[in-house]
């Protein structure tokens, strides 16, 4: 008469190495699926910021081309002024 063990070795074989390697391994499915995030994740940052880069470099070409448009950018974004010059700013208030 053959034992249980006979009968069910080649199940309880693969039932151990699937526990195993779910949850023990060094490599495991779960840490797999979340580095697989982590990548997407990367990936989506990186295209976020090549765009943000090529955007820069168009804007530091426009700007050092020529002196008048670096005037108007100072002027613009950090509210410089010539000397000679008074600076009123407007602001508009939002409602919500």
């Amino acid at each position: 008469m053959k034992k249980w063990w006979d009968k069910y070795k080649f199940w309880l074989i693969g039932l151990t190495a699937i526990v195993w390697m779910t949850i023990f391994d060094s490599n495991n499915f779960i840490d797999l699926i979340q580095l697989r995030g982590e990548i997407n994740d990367l990936k989506s940052k990186k295209s976020y910021y090549t765009t943000e880069i090529a955007q820069a470099r168009k804007t530091q070409l426009e700007l050092f081309s020529n002196n008048k448009n670096l005037e108007k950018f100072a002027r613009e974004k950090y509210f410089m002024k010539r000397d000679n010059e008074d600076l009123f700013i407007f602001r508009e208030n939002k409602k919500n």
